[in-house]
């Protein structure tokens, strides 16, 4: 006759798996029967004017009314700059074999990129000049440069 197959570890095994079935169901069954809306109200969280968490709900009283135009979704357009669109530099830098350059704004010190086909005027090392900027592909470059 052959031997039983269940073992007692296997008992064992079975014994505690029943047992916390019994205790999972059992507290599944206690929490329905405390389960009532005033969690909820636990849970909630408010923010109040001043921008702080708080569990209390916001005074009705201190409501503003907000009109829906006035509300701005995105990111606002950017003005454009009314600064004087020419600037005057000293060339800082000019490699006539090649043909460009920098100049150096006076006032903030910014270093442009200047091409020789941006250039009405010839200009050398030092001279003083006026110029506009231009969005290049690797920053403002100069353009329009005349002597001064």
């Amino acid at each position: 006759m052959g031997k039983s197959q269940e073992t007692f570890s296997k008992k064992e095994k079975e014994k505690k798996r029943l047992q916390k079935r019994k205790e999972k169901e059992q507290r599944r069954e206690e929490r329905k029967a405390t389960e009532t809306d005033s969690d909820l109200a636990n849970m909630m969280a408010y923010v109040d004017e001043f921008g702080n968490i708080v569990d209390t709900p916001p005074d009705p009283e201190k409501k503003s009314k907000v009109k829906a135009e006035d509300i701005v979704v995105g990111v606002p357009k950017k003005e454009t700059e009314e600064e004087s669109s020419v600037k005057t530099g000293r060339v800082d830098y000019f490699n006539e074999e090649k043909g460009y350059g920098f100049i150096k704004e006076t006032g903030t010190q910014e270093s442009y990129f200047v091409h020789v086909k941006g250039m009405i005027d010839d200009a050398r090392l030092n001279d003083r000049v006026s110029f506009e900027l231009e969005e290049g592909l690797k920053g403002l470059n100069a353009v329009n440069v005349k002597l001064i």
